[in-house]
């Protein structure tokens, strides 16, 4: 049985989408239990066999500071939630609440992983061949050093090998080119970097990837600062939103233009469906003592659903114990460049 404690409260829509979503979670996935956290008032009239109510007083806006959720707010929704987890009552939690609190309740309460200095976002973004390219970071660190793109790197790879069954997952540095001397210094650094983890047969690393390589489908996994991650994921929001409007709109304009979106509208919709966001909601915080994963603010039922999907297939197929190994067989490299950089001497990995 698998249990998963969700932050009702969170959200742009709160119990009016998670509680909807928490139910037909229940009805697709017989060995799943629930811990469903919030405000008393807000969950009265859910009942279900494998669901438990577990009281918290006070809620996370999603315009809260960060230091407003970490230490005043300490019986939120969302900290009670992720309290679930470090107590051992949970295998994760999930939220959709801001996101900046939620990365630094999950790292004041579960801290991070020994060998892992900053907690990384990775979601799944459709691609071109079928599948998804899992990009990470999305928003958690802004300013990334090579080395954490390492260390994102070998999370990202125990990510995929255990949710999308991959024993070796390729891995791709997102650059401005493919040739290894294009990007400022961080990021030719950080490709030595995963050129050495790769000699070493700690990842599948296949060079540097370009922008449209994510939709190509090219790596499994694509590693960048969160800076530019979560301008890719607005971007591929935006752009399903696009294509959802331009339907709409040809459809109510004259006959013409709508016999036109009548023969368009099979290939429009297939590209839609594949585009949907909400399909791949469900993102992990990756580098912590525990699952933890984010649903988007803005998700309505379906979207949530999906989030809990993830973190009970993350749950079930061991993803913390597998980072925690990736992590430990790149120990040593790990240990070497956090070395380097405290020393400040060049690298001088091949």
């Amino acid at each position: 049985m698998i249990t998963l404690a969700v932050d009702c409260m969170g959200g742009d829509h709160g119990p009016g989408v998670t509680l909807v979503a928490c139910r037909q979670f229940l009805d697709s996935h017989p060995d799943a239990r629930l811990l469903l956290v919030g405000q008393g008032a807000s969950l009265q009239g859910f009942a279900h066999e494998r669901a438990e109510l577990v009281p918290a007083t006070e809620v996370v806006g999603m315009d809260d500071p960060v230091e407003v959720a970490l230490r005043r707010k300490k019986d939120s929704s969302m900290r009670v939630a992720i309290a679930q987890v470090k107590d051992g009552r949970a295998q994760a939690a999930v939220s959709a609440g801001n996101t900046g609190a939620l990365m630094a309740i999950a790292r004041y309460l579960l801290k991070t992983l020994q060998g892992i200095d900053r907690p990384a976002i990775a979601t799944q973004i459709p691609n071109a061949r079928g599948g998804a390219t899992t990009v990470l970071d999305l928003g958690a660190n802004v300013d990334s050093t090579a080395e954490h793109l390492l260390q994102f790197a070998v999370m990202g790879s125990a990510l995929v090998s255990a949710i999308n069954d991959k024993r070796e997952p390729t891995v791709g540095l997102l650059n401005v080119g493919e040739e290894a001397i294009k990007g400022g210094e961080e990021i030719k650094r950080a490709g030595e970097l995963l050129r050495a983890a790769a000699a070493s047969g700690d990842l599948n690393f296949i060079g540097n990837v370009e922008g449209n390589d994510i939709f190509k489908g090219r790596a499994d996994i694509v590693v960048c600062d969160g800076f530019v991650g979560n301008v890719a994921l607005k971007t591929i929001e935006g752009l399903a939103s696009m294509i959802g409007g331009f339907m709409k709109e040809e459809f109510s304009r004259n006959l013409l233009t709508k016999a036109a979106a009548v023969v368009a509208y099979p290939v429009l919709s297939a590209l839609k469906r594949r585009m949907d966001h909400r399909r791949y909601n469900g993102a992990a915080l990756l580098g912590l003592r525990g699952l933890v994963f984010k649903s988007h603010g803005s998700a309505d039922a379906l979207a949530f659903e999906q989030a809990l999907a993830r973190a009970y297939d993350a749950a079930r197929n061991n993803l913390l114990e597998r980072v925690r190994a990736r992590v430990a067989h790149a120990a040593p490299l790990l240990a070497a460049t956090d070395a380097t950089a405290a020393s400040g001497a060049p690298s001088t990995s091949p």
